[in-house]
């Protein structure tokens, strides 16, 4: 957990990742010149002129999922609301219905291209979340997607069940809320205890019209009850107290909090508790723009997330931390931060993850430029700025662009 001014830059500097996958030294290129000397490498890069980061954690996708909603974005310019939208039968419930319709198959192949876009824009670890399913079967299945994707590519994934994502058609709050508590949350014990399925996080959206304080407590408190770290949606369209909650309930992190209060602020930096901010969600659909200052003044720990969903159709955290500096304030070091250690905290993986320091995974970025500033001051310009992304000392992506452009 860093603030921006730990921030170090070190010039001149060599990496080392072991075969384990893990960094091994960091520091003088010369001193690791002599303590490596008799070593042999499997491949050795040379970074001249370039810059190594630590690779960009997204704290908040949803990435699993058919049926685009493309057609919403042009209500949502002619002046149609988020809710508006819901309440018609469209957004979150217009997924439900192509997911429910897809087979597993599907889902996975459009789920491992969207992880390698986001790969190619230099995230290393996603946190996704399953929630277009809202029946049990459909959660399964989407969790089942996660799980073989886990297996199968080489991006880290942190898996989030938000089976109360909204409430289904033809169900009150209530009962919905007593099917996900009797019905999804022991099955998925059952499906995490036979090593089947593994699941980290439990979310629900906690919001006027959706489920109200109460139904997100109970929920909530049966996924930590059955191991699940808390990781929730809150204070986004209206003021609920979602922040106030998180602290007492020992939430990891809490999205959105476009509407928090100040008294949710203080709580939340009291409890450790993650603020996930989403740029991308606020300037598409118009919303007040997070009080990131006010948080970090106030000491909390901000992180940064893209959103990725149907409403905000996102895969870039260059340009999520871009926006955080432009719409929020947020510095670049502060957005980096945001976007590597502070988001692999929100994810309860910065012990292993979000640095570059000795015994932590060896997930990097190399880039085209001799600032890292770049990455952040070319909006949208990661497609030839990124030259490696390296997950567990492995090349995963190489952009021979970079080898015949300069970056500038």
């Amino acid at each position: 957990r860093e603030g921006a001014a730990g921030l170090a830059v070190l010039r001149g500097a060599s990496l080392v990742v072991g075969l384990d996958g893990c960094i091994k030294a960091v520091g003088q290129a010369d001193a690791i010149r002599n303590q490596f000397s008799e070593a042999t490498f499997e491949r050795i890069i040379d970074c001249s002129g370039k810059c190594v980061l630590p690779g960009l954690v997204d704290a908040h996708t949803h990435p699993v999922w058919a049926g685009d909603r493309v057609h919403e974005f042009a209500m949502k310019l002619a002046g149609a609301s988020y809710m508006e939208i819901h309440q018609a039968g469209g957004g979150i419930h217009f997924t439900v219905e192509h997911t429910r319709k897809a087979t597993e198959d599907e889902l996975l192949s459009t789920f491992q291209q969207r992880l390698e876009r986001m790969l190619r824009a230099g995230s290393t670890l996603v946190e996704c979340k399953s929630g277009y399913g809202l029946s049990l079967e459909t959660e399964l299945k989407m969790l089942r997607v996660m799980e073989r994707a886990r297996k199968s590519t080489d991006i880290g994934i942190s898996s989030t069940y938000c089976g109360a994502h909204a409430v289904p058609k033809g169900k009150t709050a209530t009962e919905a809320t007593d099917d996900i508590i009797n019905n999804h949350l022991p099955k998925l014990k059952e499906l995490k205890l036979s090593g089947e399925i593994h699941v980290n996080n439990i979310d629900v959206f906690c919001e006027k019209g959706v489920f109200d304080l109460e139904s997100t407590r109970r929920i909530l408190q049966a996924g930590k009850d059955i191991g699940l770290q808390i990781n929730f949606h809150g204070d986004e369209l209206h003021p609920m107290k979602s922040a106030e909650l998180g602290a007492e309930l020992g939430a990891r992190a809490i999205s959105h909090l476009e509407e928090v209060s100040d008294e949710g602020i203080v709580a939340m930096a009291r409890a450790k508790c993650a603020a996930v901010l989403l740029p991308t969600t606020a300037y598409m659909l118009r919303l007040k723009q997070p009080r990131a200052r006010k948080m970090l003044e106030e000491g909390v720990i901000v992180a940064l997330g893209s959103d990725f969903n149907p409403n905000a159709y996102c895969f870039s955290m260059p340009m999520v931390m871009h926006l955080a500096c432009v719409n929020m304030k947020m510095s670049m070091n502060e957005a980096l931060a945001a976007a590597t250690i502070n988001a692999a905290y929100a994810l309860g993986k910065s012990d292993t993850h979000g640095s570059l320091e000795v015994g932590k995974q060896g997930d990097l970025l190399i880039i085209n430029a001799s600032r890292w500033e770049h990455l952040i001051y070319q909006f949208g310009g990661h497609e030839a700025l990124i030259n490696y992304v390296i997950i567990k000392g492995k090349v995963v992506y190489e952009n021979k662009r970079c080898e015949t452009m300069s970056s500038y």
